[in-house]
């Protein structure tokens, strides 16, 4: 009885000692890509949309949080916003090339007052996979999203 004891511990430390398979990309660490503006928050949000519309991707949805807030009673709680939004081209490229990469969509960018400021943020895509084809669609779309927040930040 001892003996069987001992091959299963043994086959579970070698089981242990074992390479893991690589991770989906969808499971590598998120980046940020952030700037701060002390424009109104009304133009930034405005200059988004813009911005956002020009690099022919469609507004999925927009979550005014702070403004929510100060509706239900909390009267100086600043703004928070958040702004979805997809390209179906892009989009279907994005799948194709890791079925795991969907937890990226839609594209995001939020919006938020701190210390008198605007700050403006967006996820970016892992450049660094090991699938170098998806690494050059994130690089496409990394630099996308980065020209979406700067235009909203540009004072």
């Amino acid at each position: 009885m001892l003996f069987k004891y001992a091959i299963v511990a043994s086959l579970i430390f070698i089981a242990s000692c074992s390479q893991h398979p690589a991770q989906p990309v969808s499971t590598k660490l998120l980046h940020y890509y952030q700037q701060t503006t002390q424009k109104p928050y009304d133009e930034v949000l405005a200059e988004l949309e813009i911005a956002i519309t020009e690099h022919n991707f469609r507004i999925t949805g927009h979550s005014r949080v702070g403004k929510v807030i100060r509706d239900r009673g909390s009267k100086n709680f600043p703004e928070y916003d958040t702004i979805q939004f997809c390209n179906l081209t892009h989009a279907e490229t994005l799948l194709k090339l890791d079925p795991h990469a969907v937890s990226y969509m839609p594209c995001n960018v939020v919006t938020y007052q701190n210390g008198g400021n605007t700050i403006i943020k967006t996820h970016l895509l892992p450049v660094n996979s090991d699938n170098e084809a998806f690494n050059r669609f994130a690089e496409k779309m990394n630099h996308k999203l980065k020209q979406i927040v700067d235009f909203g930040a540009e004072e």
